[in-house]
Parts: structure tokens; C-alpha cells; sequence
């Protein structure tokens, strides 16, 4: 263990502390591991600037599909223009949470590493969220500043969150950042010279409670999941072109899309549309060799390879949900390559078990990271034996850091982080996952919290009671289901309630069946039976298939 695990935080560069004053009592936080030479960082550090300031200017960083092409010498002149209008014009000081939402697009990446260059704390969200899920995490994180696609700018306007002054870019409008930013000084911008423990960014994840958590990491952390799982496992190479499904609003895109590849001068080819449709013919295209993707997206690019000239791939990795052996065999007999399973979660930022190459076991994760242990205890904290079942327990050079939560205790005990899976650890050392041990919903690689849904449900003057449980599905891992009470008289029209959930919540968290009940299970006492709900739910109980756009991205690598 590194002696800065105990130790009291550097002098911190924020003006604004709320970050700082929000961290978990320090008896809260879990024990940190700096193993690895690389992962003993300076003091001092601002990580945009370090994924920024070592790159060859004139190397490629970004590729769109329509052929835009940003070197990293570009990038590095936007940034700067955009953290000098951050701090200019807009007002924002070293600690502000600045919103950023939007299609994955190389301005987005831009505003977030403008963000943190700032010394603010980037808050990237889905574009797929909707105005609740919007003002409950500006709520929890005390945002004051957005910076928000042109196309995505609707539903956080409708938000009409008091005190958040919303910037847009793309657009026409006289006051668009990237009008503003041909304004902006044409000189470097001096990076805030960030303590290495000061909050960059904030995550936001669902817990069971269907309130979001806000995880909190330091600048540190964004440089530990590269210097861990993408050297140690990944191991890429500058002239890789990266490409996936994940947004950069979950951390799963945000490291294998920008952190990795920039960390060591690579490309990144960003998609806005990165289903397993639009995946193939790009990969043929822009010759990908790196790929990020849940196994939903390798199960349904399976029928289509034929059609396309995948052999520039060299690397793929799986995470958001379960690979299971069968998928993995069928891409290794249709490609050639060994998919790089993993787990992780928003609240460690990226993979901590994985394998690759010729350590690779199908149908197990893998072993910790290097930088990272893990074991298998029981619901006392206690190890289990190999071969028994147990939860997950994990730490290295990040942990989990709640936002002002309560939930932190539960997730965080006796110093190792529990990730709320279910596992089994073999003689051999190799981790084989067995399923969540909460109630959190994992489809086609999103983690959905079944009471998040209720609560939209709830909010529909028609329903009285809800629940809401994953039934297995073949391509998606699992989908939704809500069983509805609704008040007497009420008509039962599942399409109408679809509807309406369609204005509360992301696309991917809307039940593909509802199921009306006059009454839920319940015991004697009132406690809701969801046992007897999710066996309701079996292979009898077939949903209408999800349409091809919702395959298209991978969630949280957990």
C-alpha cells in the first residue's frame, strides 16, 4: 500500500469546494494500491494536460465518419480556445461541475478536455437522458454550467434548472461556443495547476434505490485506469485506430474512446451512431484495429461479418454485461481474434479483471489487473473458499467515492470496494461471474435500476403500483418488464404508458413488456415478492424485439 493512501490531500486548486467538501468522511474511503511504478504519480497534475502535451502535433487523435480529421496539434489549439471562453466569458472557476452532453463527436471530447485543463469538474451525460434524470443529477452535483450539443439541447432546457447557465455549440446562434471560441485568445492556455487528488469528474450511476450516484475521481484516477488495464492488457500502440458502441458519458466509452488512445498519441474514430450496423462497414472503412463493445454487439454483428473486411481489427474488448463462452467462440472461429473480456464499474472507472492473448479462458473474466487485487467474501466480509460463490471484492489506484451518498458504506467495507457481482474464483486464480447480487437490470450492456423505473411509472396519474424486474434475453442479456396496478377504471393500454416513459427516462430504460396486475405479490407483512415476479417473467413472457438502434451501445464495464 502506498503511503498517500493515508495521507491527507495536497493543497487542492479549486476555488469552488463543493467536490472536495462532498468526498466521504476519509474512514469511508476504500484502500487505495499504487503497485506499479507508473502509478505514483506527481503531487501535482492536471491530466487533460498530460493526455494533451506529449502527443506529436501533427499525429491524427480524431476521425469522424463523415472523414472529419482532428491532429492532435488541433486539438490542442480547441481546447484552449474553449478553456479560455470557460474562464472568460462564462465565468467558470477551478471547481465548477460543468455539464457536457451530446453525440460522440471530437467537440465533445474537446469541452471535456477543456473542462478539466480548467481545473472544473466535467459532467458528462447521455444524450439519450431525459429532463428528470437531467435535474436530478444537476441536483446532486450542484451543477452551474452546461456545455450542450446543438441536437441535444432540448430536454435540458425544459429542465429549467435554477442557477445553470447552458452554452450550446453547433449551432447558429450568435452566443454558440464555437462562435464564441474564433474570439477566444490564439495562445496556449496555461493549464490550473490541479492537486493530483482533485476531483475532475463526476459519473453518474444507477443504484438500486433508482437514485443516481454520483462517483468521484481524481485526476490521478483518469491516468491510473490507462496505466493499468490499456498497458498492461490492452497494450496499444500510436498507430491504432480506435472505434465503439459506449457514449462518452459512460466511463466505458470515456476510457476506451479518449483516455486510452490518447494516452498514447493513437486515433480515435467517434461515431454518433455506433450500432452494430454502423460498426462493420466503419471498421472496414477507417481500418480499425481496436474495438470497444458489449457482447450484445458482437452476438448481432456475427450474421453480418461476411460482408465486411474486418482484418485490420487486432483488439477487441467486451464489457457491460456477462461474455459468454458460446459468443466468444463464435467470434474467435468467424475472426480469428480473442475477445478481451473485462469487468469494471463507474464507480473504479474502467476494467480491473480481464485477460488477453493467450491468457484468455472463455467463459471466465479473467484475473485482476495488474495494479488491482481482488477476492470473493461473504455478506460478512469474511473470504470464501475457491470454487464457492462470494461477492466481489476489489481495490488498487482508484475507489469508490460517492457524492454526498450514504450508499457509500454499503459499497465500500473494511477498505475493499464491493461491486455488488456474484463470482466464483477458481484454484487457478481466474474470476468466473455467476450474476448481480442486487437488483439491477443489465441490458444489452446498460445497467437499468428497476426502482428508477417504477419511480417514472409512478409519476403517471393512472398507476398505483409498480414493479419492475430483467427477464432473460438472448440477445439483450436481459430486458424489462414492469407489472403495472393501475386505478379502477383506468384503461390498459400498454402502448400509451410506453409513451409516456418515453418523456421520463432513456430509450434503453423502457420496458419492453408491461403486464398488468390487479395486485402485486406481497407477504403477509407487505413486502414485495419480486422473486415470484421474475419467474412470471420467463420464456413464455416474449417481448416485442427492441429495434436495432438500441443494440448500439455498450453500458458501464460492469
Amino acid at each position: 500500500m502506498d503511503p498517500r493512501d493515508t495521507a491527507e490531500p495536497t493543497t487542492s486548486a479549486h476555488v469552488d469546494t463543493f467536490p472536495h467538501d462532498h468526498l466521504p468522511p476519509r474512514d469511508q474511503w476504500p484502500a487505495l494500491h499504487f503497485d506499479l511504478p507508473e502509478l505514483r504519480y506527481p503531487d501535482r497534475l492536471n491530466c487533460a494536460a498530460e493526455l494533451l502535451d506529449h502527443a506529436r502535433p501533427e499525429r491524427p487523435v480524431f476521425r469522424t465518419a463523415s472523414g472529419d480529421l482532428w491532429t492532435y496539434g488541433q486539438l490542442l489549439a480547441r481546447v484552449d480556445r474553449i478553456a479560455h471562453v470557460l474562464t472568460g466569458e462564462l465565468g467558470v472557476v477551478p471547481g465548477n461541475r460543468v455539464l457536457l452532453r451530446g453525440p460522440t463527436t471530437p467537440w465533445l471530447a474537446a469541452c471535456w478536455l477543456a473542462v478539466l485543463k480548467a481545473g472544473a469538474v466535467a459532467v458528462t451525460v447521455l444524450a439519450q437522458q431525459r429532463t428528470h434524470e437531467l435535474t436530478t443529477m444537476c441536483e446532486i452535483a450542484r451543477v452551474t454550467h452546461a456545455l450542450c450539443d446543438v441536437r441535444s439541447v432540448d430536454d435540458l432546457v425544459k429542465a429549467e434548472i435554477p442557477g445553470l447557465r447552458v452554452t450550446t455549440y453547433g449551432g447558429d446562434a450568435p452566443d454558440d461556443l464555437l462562435l464564441r471560441i474564433t474570439g477566444a485568445p490564439d495562445e496556449p492556455f496555461a493549464a490550473v495547476d490541479t492537486a493530483a487528488d482533485d476531483v475532475a469528474l463526476i459519473a453518474f450511476t444507477s443504484g438500486t434505490t433508482g437514485r443516481p450516484k454520483g462517483c468521484m475521481h481524481f485526476h490521478r484516477d483518469v491516468l491510473a485506469i490507462a496505466d493499468t488495464f490499456s498497458k498492461h492488457v490492452l497494450q496499444p500502440h500510436e498507430d491504432d485506430v480506435f472505434a465503439g458502441s459506449p457514449p462518452l458519458g459512460f466511463t466505458f466509452g470515456l476510457g476506451g474512446l479518449v483516455v486510452f488512445p490518447m494516452r498514447v498519441g493513437a486515433c480515435s474514430l467517434l461515431l454518433e451512431q455506433a450500432g452494430p450496423k454502423q460498426l462493420l462497414p466503419a471498421i472496414a472503412e477507417h481500418r480499425v484495429s481496436v474495438l470497444f463493445t458489449a457482447p450484445t454487439a458482437y452476438r448481432a454483428m456475427l450474421t453480418e461479418l461476411e460482408g465486411y473486411d474486418t482484418g485490420s481489427l487486432r483488439r477487441c474488448v467486451s464489457a457491460g454485461e456477462n461474455l459468454p463462452a458460446a459468443t466468444w467462440r463464435a467470434w474467435h472461429t468467424r475472426t480469428g481474434l480473442r475477445i478481451i473480456n473485462g469487468i469494471g464499474a463507474t464507480e473504479l472507472l474502467h476494467i480491473f479483471i480481464s485477460a488477453a492473448d493467450e491468457h484468455i479462458r472463455p467463459g471466465t473474466t479473467g484475473v485482476p489487473v495488474p495494479g488491482w487485487h481482488a477476492r470473493l467474501v461473504d455478506d460478512s466480509g469474511e473470504p470464501v473458499p475457491d470454487g464457492e460463490p462470494g461477492l466481489l471484492a476489489v481495490r488498487g489506484p482508484v475507489g469508490c467515492r460517492y457524492l454526498a451518498d450514504p450508499r457509500q458504506r454499503e459499497y465500500v467495507r473494511g477498505g475493499w470496494n464491493i461491486t455488488g457481482d456474484t463470482y466464483v474464483r477458481d484454484p487457478d486464480g481466474y474470476f468466473r461471474y455467476v450474476a448481480r447480487a442486487d437488483d439491477m437490470i443489465i441490458s444489452a450492456g446498460y445497467n437499468i435500476a428497476g426502482p428508477e423505473v417504477e419511480d417514472a411509472l409512478l409519476r403517471h396519474p393512472d398507476v398505483v403500483e409498480t414493479a419492475v424486474v430483467g427477464q432473460a434475453d438472448e440477445a439483450r442479456g436481459q430486458v424489462v418488464v414492469a407489472y403495472a396496478v393501475l386505478r379502477e377504471g383506468s384503461r390498459k393500454d400498454p402502448e400509451a404508458l410506453r409513451t409516456f416513459l418515453k418523456s421520463e427516462l432513456a430509450p434503453y430504460k423502457c420496458p419492453r413488456e408491461i403486464v398488468f396486475l390487479d395486485a402485486l405479490p406481497r407477504t403477509a407483512t407487505g413486502k414485495l415478492q419480486r422473486f415470484r415476479l421474475r419467474k412470471d417473467a420467463g420464456p413464455d413472457v416474449m417481448p416485442p424485439p427492441a429495434p436495432e438502434s438500441e443494440l448500439s451501445t455498450g453500458g458501464d464495464p460492469k
